[in-house]
């Protein structure tokens, strides 16, 4: 296995991210830190990517932050962390290709975080989450205090963040953290599967909706009226909505190409 902390590869439409420190259950370094905001980047300015897969290596999808960083400046550590991890995760949230995240082993800190702005999670039977931040005796960063009462609400939200409790697969489920759990040896092959679903998939529609749900929990209902509006009007001048008009006119399946 190559030292890059993080690997990038493309099949298609689909980009694949998978962190690569498998002797640290890859826990977030600078340097991944810095890798990863530098895929995005890249990822930011290609209209033919139309999803984006997060897995981890070894025997975790990642499990926090790499508190030896920490524990030598937890200021200074925890800026030189942050700074590029922020970047990315705003770059991320502003694309038009869905994001999916794929878990194993261990989702924790700011692993759990990475997690929860993800557009989809698939998880694997096994897999253990715990927010964590609190076990250290610090509060939560990379989105999770944004995402995550957007996702059980606030009461569930703040026993999750507080209690700092580990749970399983079927309670992330239960509590719609995930989208779906499966057996370890399908896991490859349904996120695989499910990105290579959404990756043919009307993408500038699909960025128009994610961030029109995103946006809503945060407007009153004449501003998002006003967003809707726009929103389809963008879409009223692609041609995968030309397509999709079409197909349903024909009973074909639409083929829709991202434009």
């Amino acid at each position: 296995m190559t030292t890059m902390p993080l690997l990038v590869t493309r099949q298609g439409a689909i980009v694949t991210l998978q962190f690569n420190r498998p002797e640290a259950m890859n826990a977030l370094d600078v340097a991944t830190a810095q890798a990863l905001l530098a895929a995005v980047q890249d990822i930011a300015q290609d209209s033919g990517v139309r999803a984006v897969l997060l897995k981890g290596a070894g025997r975790a999808f990642v499990a926090g932050g790499d508190l030896s960083l920490l524990a030598a400046d937890p200021v200074q550590g925890a800026k030189a962390l942050l700074g590029p991890l922020n970047e990315a995760l705003l770059l991320l949230q502003n694309l038009n290709a869905p994001v999916i995240a794929q878990v194993h082993g261990a989702a924790a800190g700011a692993g759990l975080s990475l997690m929860l702005m993800c557009d989809f999670v698939l998880a694997a039977e096994g897999s253990k989450f715990n927010l964590a931040y609190i076990n250290l005796g610090t509060s939560c960063d990379v989105g999770a205090s944004w995402a995550l009462p957007r996702l059980v609400g606030l009461r569930q939200a703040l026993e999750i963040a507080m209690l700092g409790e580990t749970f399983g697969a079927d309670e992330a489920l239960r509590l719609g953290l995930v989208n779906r759990v499966l057996p370890a040896a399908e896991l490859e092959a349904a996120a695989q599967a499910f990105a290579e679903r959404l990756a043919g998939g009307p993408t500038l529609a699909y960025g128009q909706m994610r961030r029109l749900l995103r946006a809503g929990l945060d407007h009153d209902l004449a501003t998002q009226l006003q967003a809707e509006a726009q929103a389809f009007d963008a879409c009223a001048r692609t041609a995968d909505m030309r397509e999709g008009i079409d197909a349903f006119l024909t009973k074909r399946r639409p083929k829709f190409r991202g434009e």
